[in-house]
C-alpha cells in the first residue's frame, strides 16, 4: 500500500517489496549513456532541472515547481501526513499523462531525482507496472555531482594542448567548431560555459552556471583523455560565470600556441555574423556601458554614438582598436613560448593554416574521421 514520504519525496511503502526495476551506479549510467543504450530522465521539478542536471537528460517532473512548493509547505507548516496525502493526490491526478510521456522513448529509461529517494523510486515503480523497462540511479543527481567533483579534483590531463590564440574576431570559435565537425579532438570551453569570453560574451546566449559547466567539462575530458592532443581556445581562467580548473589552465600555459591572424575587415565581419547586434541592440548597449569608462573618452563617445545609431560595423572596429586589441596583447604575454602564426585573409584560409600547423606537429594531422575513412 502506498503512502506519501516526507518533504518533497512523495510515495513510500509500508512494507518494502523487492524492486521491480534495476538500481544502477553513476559509472554504469555513464557507460549506458555513452553507448546510447538508455534515455536519461530527471524526475525532479523544472527549477531543479534548470539549476543543474546530468547533461543530455530530459525533464519529466513528478512534481512541478508549484506542486513541490505545496508539498514542502505542508510538510514544514502542517504535518508529515498532510504532505503525504497531498503528494498522493497530485501524483494520482497526473499519472496517465506522466506514464504516456515515457512511452515515447524508443530505448530503456534511467530515472533519477535529487538523492535517489522516493521521487525516482516512485517513478521507476510506476513505469515498471506500466511495462516500461526502467532503471534508477543510486544516489540520484547528488551522486553524479560527487563523481564530477571527484573527477575534476583528481584529473590527470594527458593530451598535449594545442591552444588557439588571436585577436577578438579572428574566428577562433568558428575554427574550433569546424575542426570538431571534421573529427579533430576539440574542447569547446565557450560552448560549455554558454559564453564567448568577452564583455559582450553572453549576448544572445544563456550562460551556464558552474555546476553545469563542471558536468559538461568532466564528461568531455574523460572522452578525450586518450587523444594525443586536444585543441582549445586561449581563454582566461574565468569564462563568464564559470572558472576553469587549475590543471586545465596549466595545460594551456604549457601547450603549443597557434596565433590566428586575419585582417581587421574580416574580423569585423566575423563579429557581426556571430553576435548579430541588430537582434540584440539593448544587450549590446548594456554591455558597452560596463566598459565605457575603460576607453579613452572621445573614442568611447564615438562608439556609443555609432551603437545608438545602429552603425555596428564602425562601432566594432573602434572597439577592437581601443579596447580589445590592447587588452589581448597584454594578456598574451602570460604564455611561455612564441606562437606558431596561422595567417589568412579570412576564416577559411586561417582554418587551412591551422590544419597545416597541426600536421607539422603531429605527423599527418588527420582528423579521427579521416583516419577512419582511410582505414587507419
Amino acid at each position: 500500500m502506498l503512502e506519501a514520504g516526507a518533504g518533497c519525496g512523495i510515495l513510500s511503502e509500508r512494507k518494502e517489496p523487492q524492486n521491480m526495476f534495476e538500481d544502477i551506479t553513476v559509472e554504469q549510467l555513464l557507460k549506458l549513456r555513452k553507448n546510447d543504450e538508455v534515455a536519461v530522465v530527471d524526475v525532479r521539478s523544472p527549477q531543479e532541472f534548470r539549476d543543474a542536471t546530468i547533461p543530455g537528460s530530459v525533464n519529466i517532473p513528478l512534481f512541478d515547481d508549484e506542486e513541490r512548493k505545496q508539498v514542502g509547505t505542508l510538510y514544514k507548516q502542517v504535518s508529515v501526513e498532510a504532505a503525504k496525502q497531498k503528494g498522493i493526490e497530485i501524483v494520482s491526478r497526473k499519472l496517465p499523462a506522466f506514464i504516456n510521456e515515457f512511452k515515447a522513448f524508443p530505448r530503456p529509461i534511467a530515472v533519477f531525482c535529487w538523492r535517489g529517494g522516493m521521487r525516482s523510486k516512485t517513478a521507476a515503480t510506476l513505469l515498471s507496472l506500466a511495462g516500461i523497462r526502467v532503471s534508477r540511479l543510486v544516489g540520484g543527481y547528488r551522486s553524479f555531482r560527487r563523481w564530477v567533483v571527484g573527477t575534476l579534483d583528481t584529473f590527470e590531463f594527458k593530451p598535449h594542448a594545442i591552444v588557439l590564440n588571436g585577436l577578438t574576431g579572428t574566428g577562433k570559435t568558428k575554427l574550433l567548431r569546424r575542426l570538431a565537425a571534421e573529427g579533430y579532438p576539440v574542447l569547446d570551453l565557450e560552448e560549455m560555459a554558454g559564453h564567448r569570453g568577452s564583455i559582450f560574451g553572453q549576448v544572445g546566449l544563456e550562460p551556464n552556471n558552474q555546476k553545469t559547466f563542471d558536468s559538461l567539462l568532466a564528461l568531455e575530458l574523460v572522452k578525450l583523455n586518450e587523444q594525443p592532443y586536444v585543441i582549445m581556445e586561449a581563454e582566461s581562467r574565468r569564462l563568464g560565470k564559470v572558472c576553469l580548473p587549475p590543471f586545465l589552465v596549466e595545460a594551456k600555459r604549457k601547450g603549443t600556441h597557434l596565433y590566428v591572424d586575419i585582417p581587421t575587415e574580416a574580423r569585423v565581419e566575423s563579429i557581426l555574423s556571430e553576435y548579430e547586434p541588430a537582434k540584440h541592440h539593448q544587450e549590446c548597449m548594456a554591455a558597452f556601458s560596463r566598459i565605457k569608462r575603460r576607453i579613452h573618452t572621445p573614442a568611447a563617445a564615438e562608439i556609443e554614438r555609432l551603437l545608438g545609431e545602429g552603425a555596428y560595423a564602425g562601432a566594432v572596429e573602434l572597439l577592437l582598436r581601443y579596447y580589445y586589441d590592447p587588452r589581448y596583447e597584454h594578456a598574451f604575454r602570460q604564455y611561455d613560448h612564441e606562437p606558431i602564426v596561422c595567417r589568412g585573409n579570412d576564416v577559411e584560409e586561417a582554418l587551412a593554416a591551422v590544419k597545416s600547423a597541426i600536421r607539422s606537429l603531429f605527423g599527418s594531422g588527420e582528423s579521427s574521421r579521416d583516419r577512419h575513412r582511410h582505414g587507419a
